[in-house]
């Protein structure tokens, strides 16, 4: 049994799905995949969807981002910015931001979250961290990037307000809570007084592919901007998919934030450091819990709910630390976390 989809003249022929249709259409016209065969790769959290081409050269991945949905010009620009830096990005073959496809390298089929183990998680980091510092050090036009300002950053943790305590709980009394106002204030202050920096903004195990040479391989960075430096830090060492022991990420983070300390691009203040990112990482997580809780009621998409428990674990962990964030940790604690206990793996 195979899961390779017709061939690409009988999809674009007849098709019950129209994007899929359009997509065999366009593809028969680039001379490199006339002749492929067509599999699924693989969706995710947004309305894109990838397809694998196999043909006589190798693989290819075709992208399909309905263009009403999803900025397929962002994607290029970014792509530019991150190919520019020496970073390892997928080479895009062909583009019709128009009807939304495009036809990129392929950088293989296994990624960070499918590869990592005790024995190669040192090893991984050390490279993917490397990868965020050429990100930050590099990439200078900021100027080009939408900015993650203040408006952005209430605005996510909105999405964990109305779709986890709202549609969610039905904590509708939360609404106009003064205690959690206070704590959104903080959340955005802290990531405001950060230095700016390119943020990927989905830096994580999903999004980074296993190459030979060891560089990761970077992918979803089409919602990049200019904004707090440890934001793509805890995205990678607090991940929404796998957790590390604490000790471990607090490692990683002091070497790094050593790192930015050697370079004059922070002053060596650890405990400001973490603090930062601690509190990135709320903002974050509370983001994804919205997020997640989206995904299910909205998009029938119920495969990330089993992740919601990790991501109120940091929140829960870090808030135990911060007397600031206590009304957060008791809210959490006492009338969110019980209800998503029965989806932990």
């Amino acid at each position: 049994m195979t899961d390779f989809l017709p061939p690409l003249p009988e999809i674009a022929a007849d098709s019950a799905d129209p994007r899929l249709q359009a997509l065999a259409s366009w593809l028969l016209t680039q001379p490199q995949t006339a002749s492929a065969q067509l599999r699924p790769a693989s969706g995710d959290a947004s309305f894109r969807r990838y397809f694998r081409l196999h043909h006589a050269d190798g693989t290819l991945i075709a992208m399909d981002a309905p263009p009403e949905r999803e900025n397929v010009d962002a994607f290029v620009r970014i792509q530019r910015l991150l190919a520019d830096a020496g970073l390892r990005v997928p080479h895009i073959h062909a583009c019709d931001s128009q009807q939304g496809f495009m036809l990129l390298q392929d950088l293989g089929m296994k990624s960070y979250l499918d590869a990592l183990q005790d024995d190669n998680a040192a090893i991984l980091y050390a490279a993917a961290l490397d990868s965020i510092a050429q990100m930050q050090s590099r990439i200078t036009a900021l100027d080009t990037l939408p900015c993650y300002d203040e408006a952005l950053l209430r605005r996510e943790i909105g999405v964990f307000g109305e779709w986890c305590l709202e549609r969610w709980l039905g904590l509708t009394d939360l609404r106009k809570n003064a205690a959690l106002e206070r704590t959104w204030t903080l959340l955005t202050d802290s990531a405001l007084e950060q230095p700016r920096v390119f943020v990927h903004r989905d830096f994580h195990s999903r999004n980074l592919m296993i190459s030979p040479d060891g560089a990761p391989g970077i992918l979803d960075f089409q919602d990049a901007v200019a904004g707090p430096l440890t934001y793509d830090l805890v995205s990678l060492l607090r991940d929404c998919y796998i957790a590390w022991p604490e000790q471990a990420v607090t490692h990683q983070a002091m070497q790094f934030q050593q790192r930015l300390a050697c370079q004059g691009v922070i002053r060596d203040d650890w405990p400001l450091f973490q603090r930062w990112m601690d509190w990135m990482g709320v903002q974050r997580h509370l983001k994804a819990t919205g997020i997640f809780c989206r995904l299910s009621l909205r998009d029938g998409k119920h495969g990330y709910l089993g992740d919601i428990p990790r991501t109120l674990d940091y929140i829960i962990a870090v808030c135990r630390r911060y007397p600031e964030l206590q009304a957060l940790e008791t809210l959490l604690r006492q009338r969110v976390a019980p209800h998503f206990e029965r989806y932990r793996p």
